[in-house]
């Protein structure tokens, strides 16, 4: 008789409700594809009597989401709690030492915590998966974890946050401003009630950390992530980039430049043509280069119960065949730990928009600056109608070192006739 592999649940909402309602709807495939039973033992969560629309009678009911990690019926603990710290990191701790397999849809965890949890996920000779945690249903951490191993990555990029997609892309087709499609974004349920994770882009920071060390090697580092979220993002800037032949979208980027690692979550502008660009509404996509291999587009949903669930359950098949790799490719205490570098020190265009007072000379004044920078226009739009006091100039710059761009910026936004900080978005190439 083929021995199950039996599993714990902590953290029954949508994601794990999502979990149960897979493996019984697909269970008898996902027995051949695993090559035994996947079975749920015990289930946790804050409150019993909550309605979820699974049926939860088969299986016990642990108060205790902690002693899931000393239960002798129990081989992996699922962890779908949320949170960096607190008892999800204290489930994955005490699980790991011992020696149960660990799955988890926690990114924020696995950002902060995940090379102490994969030393000791190697010291116990357990699995420790985290699919889930970074783009939902796009298998990306076994892609580069896996299928792509054997390549050097050059760089890597992508939309991470569906929220933040939806946003800008509400914005584009309903001409929208910003405030007014969060509130929809929330009534809709796209967006949580405090939305700063999003919209700050740290959510997308922390699955940046995670896939910046998968792809090249690299000792985790969320601290040093670049971030900024689209909180500044203006209709007059979806405007001006489709007048100019881009969209505005969150993206994160990751690449070695001599030896540095830069990553930062901002706001670009994304060519029409670019692959990033066709991304809309609350779809998630990475693109990854590889020496090799080439370049690497993957893309589909990147939240939500099915898709999510599916990601939890395609580790739990790995553990189930015995795959028990290291969970960041190569062993922990060889992940490199290298030096932070700065986009700023890069080439690259920018996009600049500036609102100034309807008077002469404003214009003179901006492209004076620009010229003593060092910085040369593209192209340039300038829109106002008669009576008007706030005139906005929109900018494209040639490619240049992006922190003569910066400094630009900065002088400009000293003129007594800008009127509001100038914003700069760069240009994804």
């Amino acid at each position: 008789m083929t021995i199950p592999l039996r599993i714990g649940i902590a953290g029954l909402g949508t994601v794990g409700a999502g979990v149960v309602q897979l493996l019984a709807e697909n269970r008898d495939l996902i027995s051949r594809r695993a090559g035994r039973p996947i079975e749920i033992v015990a289930v946790n969560a804050r409150d019993r009597a909550k309605g979820r629309g699974v049926d939860l009678s088969p299986y016990r009911w642990q108060d205790d989401a902690a002693a899931m990690a000393q239960a002798d019926d129990i081989d992996v603990v699922v962890e779908l709690i949320g949170g960096a710290d607190g008892l999800a990191v204290a489930l994955a701790r005490k699980s790991l030492a011992a020696g149960k397999g660990f799955v988890t849809a926690n990114k924020a965890m696995v950002a902060h915590h995940g090379a102490e949890l994969a030393t000791a996920a190697e010291k116990a000779g357990a699995a420790l998966k985290y699919e889930a945690a970074v783009a939902g249903g796009i298998p990306v951490i076994k892609a580069l974890g896996g299928g792509a191993a054997a390549n050097e990555i050059v760089s890597l990029f992508g939309i991470l946050n569906g929220t933040c997609n939806y946003i800008l892309t509400e914005m584009e087709t309903k001409g929208a401003p910003f405030a007014d499609v969060l509130k929809d974004a929330q009534a809709l349920g796209y967006a949580e009630a405090d939305p700063t994770f999003d919209i700050d882009g740290i959510d997308a920071a922390h699955k940046l950390a995670i896939l910046a060390s998968l792809a090249f090697g690299t000792a985790l580092d969320f601290d040093h992530v670049e971030t900024r979220g689209i909180r500044e993002i203006e209709k007059v800037d979806i405007e001006r980039a489709a007048a100019l032949g881009y969209r505005v979208r969150l993206v994160g980027e990751a690449r070695l430049i001599d030896g540095r690692l830069v990553q930062r979550v901002h706001p670009v502008l994304v060519p029409l043509a670019h692959p990033l660009a066709k991304v809309t509404g609350s779809l998630n996509a990475v693109v990854a280069d590889g020496n090799f291999v080439g370049r690497l587009t993957f893309e589909g949903a990147g939240a939500g119960a099915g898709p999510t669930a599916s990601a939890v359950v395609a580790d739990l098949i790995d553990i189930a065949r015995g795959e028990t790799a290291p969970a960041f490719g190569i062993p922990a205490a060889s992940l490199k730990r290298v030096e932070t570098g700065d986009h700023e020190d890069s080439i690259g265009r920018s996009y600049l928009r500036v609102a100034v007072a309807d008077e002469p000379g404003v214009l003179a004044d901006l492209t004076a600056i620009l010229r003593d920078c060092g910085v040369s226009i593209a192209s340039l739009i300038q829109r106002g109608e008669a009576g008007d006091d706030e005139v906005f100039i929109a900018i494209i710059t040639h490619e240049t070192k992006l922190s003569q761009t910066a400094d630009a910026v900065r002088r400009m936004g000293a003129l007594s006739s800008v009127l509001t900080p100038p914003m700069r978005l760069d240009i994804l190439s």
